[in-house]
């Protein structure tokens, strides 16, 4: 009778420690905590990635690695059972203030892995939970160090900052924190529809400056191009008036040398025979010539005494030539000379210049 009772207050006070014992938030990951732990049967087989952490009469003893292990009934117990596989869990939403007062609704997902299974058993009551807490508050204090801007632009050094912070701190857990991700930010409304309204302006400010720099680049592109039309313009008739100086050049070393020519031939075909009569002729054609162009190019008209005896004008053509003819020393033949050496090169034709 007295054992019945007994039992029955033991039954009723593990009742009623279980529903006053805190619940506290339990993922997936951590409903393994409250699993039945392995019993002695002398013979055990530890699967592969775990660790089982054995205490012989209440101290412990030694950690029973993956395959065929035996213990001894009664003294050794199994305490702690360690997985050794990567740990995903869950961190929950939280707020956080930033650094320009702006609350945030932040959560994540931290990647984890028991290194030393002793020290995750005896360091810590509970390493997973452990750390979990530790990565909340991290990331708060890490969100207060950042602006809202600076948040979402600066996420991953925002990771490696909470990752490097939770190691400094398990790494007296056994617990090796691999990675830490930042899953959603949730801002407040107002201040959503604030960053709306400045992407906007961003984006007109950005548009406005492109369209005046298209409008700039344009207008210089005009005008060096109206610069190189003129510059192009200018050179065409610089060349132009340069050729045209050399063609009226060589025009008029053409005419000089032609001109010279002909008072050659004129002084040779003099000197030949019958040369008289030819000049008379030449005289008597151009007397002719001028006297048919009387009154076409202007009306005043001086007429000589005899117009009609054009033997005698011509007779007396030929007597002023034969006395300049005669009348010329031989010093003017030197002095027109030493005149033809001043002159310039292009006056001189090339069968003079080859005399000289």
């Amino acid at each position: 009778m007295m054992l019945r009772t007994l039992c029955r207050r033991s039954a009723a006070i593990l009742q009623q420690t279980q529903q006053s014992a805190p619940r506290l938030w339990v993922t997936p990951a951590q409903q393994r905590w409250a699993s039945t732990l392995p019993m002695n049967t002398v013979v055990l087989f530890v699967p592969q990635q775990e660790a089982w952490v054995v205490e012989r009469m209440g101290r412990y003893h030694r950690i029973l690695e993956p395959g065929l292990n035996f213990l001894i009934p009664v003294l050794d117990k199994i305490r702690y059972v360690q997985s050794l596989k990567e740990i995903v869990i869950d961190v929950p939403e939280q707020s956080a203030v930033s650094l320009d007062n702006v609350t945030l609704q932040i959560d994540g997902v931290l990647y984890l892995r028991i290194l030393d299974p002793f020290k995750a058993s005896y360091g810590v009551e509970d390493p997973e939970y452990a750390v979990t807490q530790l990565a909340q508050t991290t990331m708060r204090s890490e969100l207060g160090k950042l602006t809202l801007d600076k948040v979402f632009r600066e996420r991953e050094s925002l990771n490696s900052n909470i990752v490097h912070s939770i190691n400094q701190a398990s790494d007296e857990w056994g617990i090796r924190c691999l990675r830490y991700e930042i899953k959603d930010i949730h801002v407040p409304p107002r201040v959503k529809e604030s960053m709306q309204m400045q992407v906007e302006a961003e984006r007109k400010k950005r548009a406005t400056v492109l369209e005046s720099e298209g409008t700039r680049e344009a207008a210089i592109n005009v005008a060096e191009g109206r610069k190189q039309s003129q510059i192009l313009a200018s050179e065409g008739e610089k060349a132009e008036q340069i050729n045209k100086a050399a063609g009226e050049a060589q025009a008029v070393v053409a005419k000089a040398e032609a001109k010279a020519k002909a008072i050659r031939l004129l002084s040779d075909a003099l000197t030949e025979q019958n040369g008289n009569a030819a000049a008379s002729l030449s005289v008597a054609e151009q007397y002719v010539s001028a006297f048919s162009n009387l009154a076409k190019q202007t009306n005043t008209i001086l007429l000589p005494s005899n117009t009609g005896d054009i033997t005698g004008m011509v007779t007396q053509a030929m007597t002023i030539y034969s006395t300049l003819a005669k009348t010329t020393p031989a010093t003017s033949v030197e002095a027109a000379q030493v005149k033809k050496e001043e002159l310039p090169d292009f006056l001189v034709s090339p069968e003079e210049q080859r005399t000289q």
